[in-house]
């Protein structure tokens, strides 16, 4: 069946005028380009990764005119084995690089490798030896061959009816051996994505997995090496050109110098750029779910890339958006998956998306490349995500539960949509998920253990980084304690106004400074008031994040409630006394690798549940001497 539709689909086409087939491949590329979606996103963000500082117009012209030239490239390959030479003729003709390549060939034979991309009318090309005069030299083109046999022979008949022969990649690698040693041509298709078995460089600064046959053959042979490439002159009008490739003789240096070479070609020509197959996934290797945020492959030429191109990082072209957690203490908890992601994938822009009160505080921890504010609320706030399609994230990963989160994720237009599905929230918004498993136990395992399983399901390799983000100095015997009084989000959580005031009372060397939310002044104050201000200071509501960052990182210890500020002390270094009554220390308690110790209740189960009143001051004055060098009053 497959063999009687293209026999049908070849003879219409090589006998219907060229007007009609233009037509044809213009409406046709058209509603590819228009019509479809997904191919159309895909197309304009491998653009807009390439060529970040051309324009919007300029990519769309060109991919609407690669969709155009790829119909138009189907139709010659179906029209070709009813083509004639004399037609062949007017359709292809030898630039004067190629003959200068054959002529060299003539009077100097070496084994010679004819790299070709993906660009329109790549078929046409076992056309060559019409176009070339004198003796054609052996000339063989390792190719994939069709999965149904009757088609693969008659597709096979009609390429090499001129002379050259084509090499299945399942059986004829063999032959390829054997045409390079008798000094002839060997064709090899080097830019589609070579998988698991390629290895990783890196092709308009996104990392991709690259053949290196080409390269295994030109060393092996000492082989000369060309690129090969069809000019585009009109419809069914091409000029074969060709370009040597110098090298050294070593594998590596071929398979990264065709890989510059290719971006050279296209980016200096736009009639090029046009010609190239932009709607296929040459940098899916990197796109698949289970491998997103680790870089893997058979070898890695990433850091011979690198060097190559006067590089120490990889551009940053794979586009990671984060959507943050909603609340202070789970950004801060986040930091040492944040930082295991940029060793994981650092070839990639992390996009953190949050609340606009955490950006000068992660821009401080550089944590990510780009901050992106949330909209404000209201009507207008879902189209500030669909603006954001135009940024072309590649992977959005949310660290919220919500649907709105979900709905931001999807209008922004990122094809790849991770999150973490719980039992009985199904969340269809997303594209993949990470199910908590039945088994886990979500009360004696810390949040951001989850964190991690669900990144590793993902392909994180990296383990999370525990140390302090900034580590803050370690002030003097006379530098403040801090205290944390309130709680943000729920009342149980606050030890009791005259619990704080029993514990200044039993630290009577102590100098306290309270901090806290505008929300949280009238306790402060209730904390605060009576003790002189040179021992007590409230500075609830005086301090944004950052400048709350900076008077934690100058106390020598903060006692706490639960609270955000627990966490963003942890992160800076200082020593932590966190008091816990019903929520539970496992679940949500201090992550980095700084002094801290937690106070609960007595007879408290150690998930949490009891009530914090029954912590008493003593016990947490207690603790803070142990923690801290401090004589009895």
């Amino acid at each position: 069946m497959l063999l009687l539709l293209l026999q049908l689909l070849g003879r219409l086409a090589a006998h219907s005028p060229e007007g009609l087939l233009r037509l044809v491949a213009h409406v046709l590329g058209d509603a590819i380009f228009r019509l479809l979606p997904r191919r159309r996103r895909l197309i304009l963000a491998n653009l807009h990764h390439a060529f970040p500082e051309r324009d919007e117009a300029w990519r769309r012209r060109i991919g609407r005119e690669s969709c155009r030239r790829l119909i138009e490239t189907g139709l010659l390959s179906l029209a070709l084995p009813y083509l004639g030479p004399e037609r062949l003729r007017r359709i292809v003709r030898a630039g004067p690089e190629l003959l200068a390549l054959h002529e060299r060939h003539r009077h100097d034979p070496a084994p010679t490798l004819i790299c070709s991309p993906h660009l329109a009318h790549w078929e046409a090309q076992t056309a060559q030896p019409l176009t070339v005069p004198g003796t054609f030299p052996e000339f063989g083109i390792i190719y994939r061959p069709l999965d149904a046999p009757a088609a693969d022979r008659f597709v096979r008949a009609a390429r090499e009816r001129f002379g050259m022969r084509l090499l299945s990649r399942k059986e004829g690698f063999a032959e390829a051996l054997k045409i390079l040693r008798r000094r002839g041509f060997v064709g090899i298709l080097f830019d589609q994505n070579a998988g698991l078995q390629g290895a990783l460089t890196t092709l308009f600064g996104r990392v991709c997995s690259t053949t290196e046959l080409p390269g295994l053959l030109a060393e092996k042979f000492s082989a000369r090496v060309y690129g090969i490439y069809p000019r585009y002159h009109g419809f069914w009008r091409v000029e074969i050109g060709a370009s040597e490739l110098a090298h050294d003789g070593a594998s590596e240096t071929v398979t990264l110098g065709l890989n510059r070479w290719l971006e050279e070609l296209l980016a200096r020509d736009d009639d090029l750029c046009a010609s190239w197959l932009w709607a296929h996934d040459r940098w899916r290797h990197q796109d698949q779910p289970a491998l997103r945020f680790r870089l893997e492959s058979k070898r890695n030429l990433l850091a011979a890339d690198l060097r190559a191109r006067g590089l120490t990082t990889p551009p940053r072209r794979t586009r990671i958006w984060i959507r943050l957690p909603n609340w202070l203490g789970d950004v801060v908890m986040l930091a040492p998956l944040l930082r295991a992601l940029r060793r994981g994938r650092p070839d990639a822009e992390l996009v953190l998306v949050g609340r606009a009160a955490f950006e000068p505080l992660l821009a401080a921890w550089g944590l990510g490349d780009r901050f992106v504010p949330l909209p404000a609320r209201g009507l207008g706030y879902f189209n500030g995500f669909r603006r954001l399609a135009a940024e072309h994230p590649d992977v959005w990963l949310l660290f919220t539960q919500s649907l709105r989160g979900d709905l931001e994720a999807w209008c922004a237009g990122a094809r790849q949509r991770f999150g973490l599905v719980r039992a009985g929230r199904p969340r269809p918004l997303l594209s993949h998920r990470f199910r908590v498993p039945a088994a886990w136990d979500e009360t004696r395992e810390h949040q951001l253990a989850l964190w991690a399983a669900f990144l590793r399901h993902f392909g994180l390799a990296e383990a999370p980084d525990l140390s302090p983000l900034v580590p803050a100095p370690r002030p003097g015997p006379h530098a403040p304690v801090g205290l944390i009084v309130g709680s943000e989000n729920f009342p149980a959580k606050r030890w009791p106004v005259p619990h704080w005031r029993g514990l200044i009372e039993a630290l009577p060397g102590v100098r306290f400074e309270v901090f806290g939310t505008p929300g949280d002044r009238p306790l402060a104050a209730a904390v605060a008031e009576g003790f002189p201000g040179v021992r007590v200071r409230n500075r609830a509501g005086e301090t944004d994040l950052p400048g709350l960052a900076a008077a934690l990182g100058a106390c020598r210890l903060l006692v706490t409630n639960d609270t955000g500020g627990m966490h963003l002390a942890n992160a800076l270094g200082v020593p932590v006394l966190g008091l816990f009554g019903p929520t539970n220390p496992v679940r949500t308690g201090p992550v980095f690798a700084t002094p801290h110790r937690v106070l609960q209740p007595p007879d408290c189960p150690p998930h949490g549940g009891g009530e914090l009143a029954a912590l008493a001051p003593a016990t947490v004055a207690a603790a803070v001497r142990e923690m801290l060098p401090i004589s009895p009053a």
